[in-house]
């Protein structure tokens, strides 16, 4: 009897979610005495997530798969847990994950926890602790249906290399979904880290006066190596894309540091980044709401501060290149 992690890939390489879960999963196996099994779809570099502590991969390959159907990916991971007689599922905290993991829970009557941000706090019974009111708080969940899919929250666990020799089994599955539904057109942006994915995340609001002056939002992001994102009232504005606008309403941010230039840091915002190790925030106004969640403020002007840092940053990376 193993673990079961179900691991995410996209154009054939795993998302760096698919890692932070299985050496999550890895981690846990190893308290159970047991080892972890990974549902591997479409992709091709299955033999890396032994590198996370994965003993075995369930290799899928079916091209009805492509796109991502929550439906038919949970019916998946269903039979791989049956395949191996699992009973702890884990999971990204991903949009897909989020939407796969209730449907795989309503057809295996499990518990699911989502947003759990660190190992089991026990195993009998089986306890996580995870975030709850847009991350204003913790709740320690005991989960105790027969099977327990457990949804781990990104850059909360990390990824940890414990390097063990995977073995990759084709996994044939027969799927009896009936693909009701199907993507017609998917945006997705080319060539900048992902909010998702990202360990650093740029952000910037009004306080940018337009969309003209967003050049130095992205020359700060390129030299960090990081994603851009933005407030609701600016994709609002169509100052920037929707899929950048992050916040309660939009996507959540998890990132190891986060950069707001001109947010003045509305609650909505805030619940929205709050799971953030480390919140930086440049704004003219000193009483702006979002110095209050802040772990360093700058007061001053962004077009001012922006290009100072910009410099800074290049110096620092020149020399210690």
């Amino acid at each position: 009897m193993s673990v079961i992690v179900y691991t995410e890939s996209e154009n054939g390489k795993f998302k760096k979610n698919a890692f932070e879960v299985a050496s999550y999963a890895a981690e846990v196996a190893k308290q159970m005495g047991t080892t972890a099994t990974a549902v591997s779809i479409n992709c091709t570099e299955n033999e890396s997530l032994g590198t996370y502590g994965i003993s075995k991969v369930l290799n899928v390959q079916n091209e009805a798969l492509k796109p991502f159907n929550a439906k038919a990916a949970a019916e998946v991971v269903s039979k791989a847990i049956e395949a191996e007689n699992a009973t702890v599922v884990f999971v990204s905290s991903s949009s897909d994950a989020k939407y796969m993991a209730p449907l795989l829970a309503a057809t295996l009557k499990a518990g699911y926890a989502p947003n759990v941000v660190a190992a089991p706090e026990s195993l009998s019974p089986f306890q996580v602790k995870r975030t709850a009111f847009s991350n204003k708080g913790f709740a320690h969940t005991v989960i105790d249906t027969d099977i327990k899919i457990v949804g781990v929250s990104n850059n909360a666990f990390g990824t940890v290399e414990i390097p063990t020799d995977a073995s990759v089994e084709d996994f044939n599955v027969s799927l009896d979904s009936e693909f009701n539904t199907k993507s017609t057109n998917i945006d997705k942006v080319v060539g900048k880290a992902t909010i998702a994915d990202a360990d650093i995340v740029v952000s910037a609001g009004r306080g940018l006066k337009g969309p003209e002056n967003w050049g130095m939002i992205e020359e700060l992001a390129d030299v960090l190596g990081a994603a851009t994102a933005c407030s609701k009232p600016v994709s609002d504005l169509g100052w920037r894309p929707h899929g950048e606008h992050v916040g309660q309403t939009g996507k959540p941010v998890a990132s190891n540091l986060y950069i707001a230039i001109g947010i003045s840091g509305a609650i909505q915002h805030l619940a929205g980044v709050s799971a953030s190790k480390t919140k930086v925030v440049i704004n003219n106004d000193p009483e702006a709401p979002f110095f209050k969640a802040a772990d360093y403020g700058i007061v001053g002007d962004a077009f001012e501060v922006v290009p100072a840092l910009i410099e800074k940053l290049k110096e620092f990376k020149a020399q210690n290149s």
